[in-house]
């Protein structure tokens, strides 16, 4: 109320000095003429209060004519038809302009919908082809098993290698896709974190004998609540950007208190890169000299933890490895 009744007496200031200057002029020219004084008085007193009763009509105008504003502006989002009637010219000028503005917003959120729409088709559309040849070399590489020769073993275990990175680019191109609507999707309950540990352990087990990395895991005796397969596909996206910057040593899964802690021996991270790893496309030193990372896992790490209500956080020394640190505890929420 005060700032309402501030910018009225600051829209007011000049009226009202006009209006007390009229009436000192009259007061003025009375007194000169030697009209007697009570008359004067009277008619000053008179015009003051006509003043005033008519400044509190107009105050009372202007604060119910910001309540219909403010009414219009909560009720913006389901069009412009609820502004108030234009008051004046003025009203009526700034009202058009903002029809003109809110008519081609309309417009470009429709055009983005559209695109975003086409988008989100071709790409559900080519995810589905690309599952065609992959599983046609799936095939292939299975009737190839068998093979004596060791140079073709080792062909095998390659592609073995490279057709399982395949896959797990194409369920993270899904996910991003899937990543606006991810809230819709979710299901909490009380989950063993053992049991979604080893889910995302077992899918990457063949990466494990195909690049001989060790694993280090003691089975975790914790619930948690939490969407099991949203937090199991953090956790495999965890596993595998470990498995990618692991070259020789080992990958640790354990808990530190209530914390649960990836670590592995790989290359690490820059310091100057740390703080911006969760960011979308961020690539970083590791990404440029990999030259295949696409910036995008530890982005939907971080984007699915938050709608989760977890925590992640990242150490890192260069050269020496990287610790992942999930707090995995969100605030129960009871019905009364």
């Amino acid at each position: 109320m005060k700032r309402l009744i501030g910018t009225f007496l600051k829209n007011r200031i000049g009226n009202v000095c006009l209006y007390f200057g009229f009436v000192g002029i009259f007061y003025v020219i009375f007194t000169l003429y030697n009209i007697p004084a009570d008359a004067v008085n009277y008619a000053f007193l008179l015009s003051l209060f006509w003043i005033l009763l008519y400044r509190v009509m107009d105050f009372l105008h202007y604060v119910r004519r910001h309540k219909e504003i403010e009414e219009a502006e909560n009720r913006l989002a389901e069009g412009i038809e609820y502004f108030p009637a234009p008051g004046n010219l003025i009203e009526e000028d700034y009202q058009r302009i903002l029809r003109m503005l809110y008519k081609e917003k309309a417009e470009l959120e429709s055009e983005g919908r559209i695109v975003k729409q086409e988008m989100l088709d071709y790409y559900g559309m080519w995810v589905h082809q690309i599952k065609i040849p992959i599983a046609a070399l799936r095939v292939l590489i299975q009737a190839n098993e068998e093979a004596e020769e060791e140079e073709t073993r080792e062909l095998i275990r390659d592609m073995k290698l490279e057709l399982f990175k395949i896959e797990q680019y194409v369920e993270m191109v899904l996910t991003y896709l899937r990543m606006e609507s991810i809230s819709s999707d979710f299901s909490f309950e009380r989950h063993s974190l053992d049991k979604m540990i080893k889910q995302a352990v077992r899918k990457y087990s063949q990466m494990f004998i195909l690049k001989k990395i060790k694993l280090n895991y003691v089975p975790v005796e914790k619930q948690v609540l939490t969407d099991e397969k949203w937090l199991v596909f953090v956790f495999e996206q965890i596993l595998s950007n470990a498995l990618k910057y692991t070259v020789s040593g080992s990958i640790s899964i354990y808990m530190k208190g209530d914390i649960l802690v990836f670590e592995d021996t790989g290359i690490g991270i820059y310091p100057e890169d740390l703080p911006r790893v969760f960011e979308r496309g961020f690539t970083g030193y590791n990404g440029r000299y990999d030259k295949k990372s696409t910036g995008i896992g530890l982005y939907l790490c971080k984007s699915v933890i938050d709608k989760l209500k977890h925590r992640i956080w990242i150490e890192s020394e260069e050269g020496k490895g990287t610790k992942v640190y999930l707090s995995l505890e969100r605030e129960e929420l009871y019905v009364e």
